[in-house]
């Protein structure tokens, strides 16, 4: 183990809303957390995917916004003075012949613990760009992996591009903002849910 590694009860890999469930519940156990996630704030998809759209499927919370969802586990998880490290991506985790783990990420950060919570979904969530040369170019300003703000896109030509539940999800919500709606698919069927 290294000297420089930082010594706690639990690090949960993941700051979406399992992520941030597990500190609490760790929390009334009296064990201590910190967090890492690959992106740079909490809340994972939902609040990197539709921080603003609605969402039906909580318990408890018959509908609720990603971001609010996330804003609520935080105020949760708070008096559990829960540590965040944000833009940190776990690459090695070690079993140590004391029965602890290791864990160290691509930021060069290094954690001693007894518990590792995996709570990453659906894994490091990072776009699959289409490999257009020069697309970049365009992100941020035509071209958009997520949707942060939906007034962002309101008057405008939107095209989305994908046949899952999010792809048909967002031509539902954004298409009253719109000035129009095209949704463009490589398959005859779709694959969300019907």
């Amino acid at each position: 183990m290294s000297e420089q590694a930082i010594e706690t009860d639990v690090v949960i890999v993941g700051a979406g809303p399992c992520g941030l469930f597990a500190i609490f519940e760790l929390g009334l156990l009296d064990l201590k957390c910190h967090v890492i996630d690959i992106l740079d704030k909490p809340g994972g998809q939902c609040a990197e995917l539709y921080p603003e759209k609605p969402i039906y499927d909580i318990p408890a919370l018959p509908i609720v916004t990603g971001q609010e969802l996330t804003d609520r586990l935080l105020e949760q998880a708070a008096p559990f003075s829960p540590q965040y490290h944000y833009n940190q991506m776990v690459t090695t985790l070690n079993k140590l012949p004391d029965e602890t783990f290791e864990l160290e990420t691509d930021g060069g950060m290094k954690f001693h613990c007894k518990v590792v919570v995996i709570a990453a979904g659906g894994g490091s969530f990072q776009p699959k760009k289409p490999p257009m040369p020069g697309i970049e170019d365009y992100e941020g300003t035509s071209v958009f992996y997520s949707v942060k703000k939906m007034d962002d896109f309101r008057g405008k030509d939107i095209l989305i591009v994908g046949g899952g539940d999010s792809a048909l999800d967002w031509v539902i919500n954004l298409e009253p903002l719109a000035n129009s709606m095209t949704l463009l698919h490589r398959r005859d069927d779709f694959r969300a849910a019907p």
